[in-house]
């Protein structure tokens, strides 16, 4: 994974930006909320949810489909969204950007639209242990429907992508996909090389993004991939929101994935033709305010500055470890990476003999919010011998109070356990 060592930005003030989070102000029994499940979904700043309740006071119309002003305004608004996000990830041409449901749902139109495209029988598609079910099961049903072969990269003991037989698990695939960070190991992935190799091969290179594009700048062009899917909830924005950038020669050759109303140029008795990219994919009525909610967060993370942003989480990783490790030392087992450089904010742990649901009942108790279960990765869940883990995750708005929060959360379950 390669991260941007400039700064475009003066350097932020994280207690401002921590203010812009109304629901971190709450108290729950007098005591504030620390949540630290940010690899789940984020928080949303004011900025966001101003921007969409102002849209939908003075603004709401349907795109696309209507010639008044106000329709043209709304078109014009859910547009310029779009070429928003396609500046944030560098995209070349914003009708690259398609808008889905989800994240999940990018990945499920990838696997069916392209996969039903250009996958026969005993076709390969090389995926890793380290994926997130919504990179896993519409495979399995490709290899259900049309008898293609799923290949593995396996993991080093750090929980890295071990690549030294990349090359051998590439020959003759049709496909990689994989994820740009791991939502329970916390490890980005080397995503450039990954690329290379696979073109090297004659395979595409498909980018689970979720993890990283929220957590680290973001330049596709740069990656060289083929088809990237990351979701708006995770970035500060609303939910029921994903985004698929796709190559357009790619896309172009993709069947839709929805039929209805917007996709189409021409519909008759005898069949129909499909509108251009990006309208090919988005099929019926968008989720309009959303779309708006999204564009308002990625002017927010741009203002701060993604480097930034990844300058912060790193010292809050290495904070986290340092406290974690120095209070409980072999009583406490944080999976992932070592070296922080390859690392992302996410620490999955087990505490003790404690079951991870239990962990995070006690935090609860104290309003810390982590994320207890197998985080939608049961195959990786069997690779580390664990049924569950705990994890916390960090982002712009936590700071090291956040995390001694976590650490004196922990004493408590040690006492009630008795360990």
């Amino acid at each position: 994974m390669s991260v941007s060592n400039s700064v475009s930005h003066s350097c932020p003030d994280w207690a401002a930006i921590r203010a812009d989070f109304p629901v971190l102000r709450r108290e729950i029994d007098g005591a504030r909320i620390v949540y630290l499940d940010s690899a789940n979904t984020s928080q949303k700043p004011r900025q966001v949810i101003d921007a969409m309740s102002e849209f939908m006071a003075h603004s709401y119309a349907p795109i696309n489909r209507s010639a008044y002003r106000l329709a043209g305004e709304a078109t014009d608004a859910f547009e310029g969204a779009r070429a928003k996000v396609a500046r944030f990830i560098n995209a070349p041409r914003p009708e690259e950007i398609v808008f889905t449901r989800n994240a999940t749902e990018s990945m499920n139109l990838i696997a069916h639209s392209w996969g039903r495209t250009h996958l026969r029988t005993g076709d390969v598609v090389v995926l890793t242990h380290m994926e997130h079910h919504a990179n896993i099961v519409p495979w399995h049903q490709l290899v259900a429907e049309r008898g293609i072969t799923l290949r593995w990269v396996p993991l080093t003991d750090d929980g890295q992508l071990d690549l030294s037989d990349l090359d051998n698990l590439l020959d003759g695939a049709k496909a990689i996909s994989f994820t740009s960070m791991s939502n329970v190991l916390g490890s980005f992935t080397p995503v450039t090389e990954i690329v290379a190799r696979a073109h090297a091969a004659g395979a595409i290179a498909i980018v689970d993004a979720c993890q990283s594009v929220p957590h680290a700048p973001t330049d596709v062009q740069a990656w060289n991939a083929d088809l990237v899917a990351f979701s708006s909830h995770k970035m500060c924005g609303p939910s029921g929101l994903g985004v698929l950038w796709g190559r357009s020669e790619i896309l172009e050759a993709m069947a839709p994935f929805n039929g209805g109303g917007n996709m189409i140029a021409d519909v008759r008795l005898d069949g129909f033709t499909t509108a251009p990219i990006p309208a090919k994919f988005e099929a019926g009525t968008p989720p309009i305010t959303e779309v708006i909610g999204l564009g308002a967060a990625v002017d927010y993370l741009s203002a701060i500055g993604m480097d930034h942003i990844r300058a912060h989480e790193h010292d809050l990783t290495e904070y986290a470890l340092r406290t974690l490790n120095d209070r409980y030392g072999d009583k406490i087992t944080i999976h992932g990476p070592t070296d922080l450089t390859v690392r992302g904010a996410v620490l999955s742990f087990a505490f003790g003999e404690i079951h991870p649901h239990d962990i995070s009942q006690v935090l609860d108790e104290r309003n810390v919010c982590v994320r207890a279960g197998h985080h939608c990765a049961k195959p990786l869940m069997r690779i580390l011998g664990a049924n569950a883990t705990a994890r916390a995750s960090f982002y712009l708005y936590n700071d090291t109070s956040d995390i001694d929060a976590l650490a004196d959360a922990l004493d408590g379950a040690s006492d009630i356990f008795a360990f």
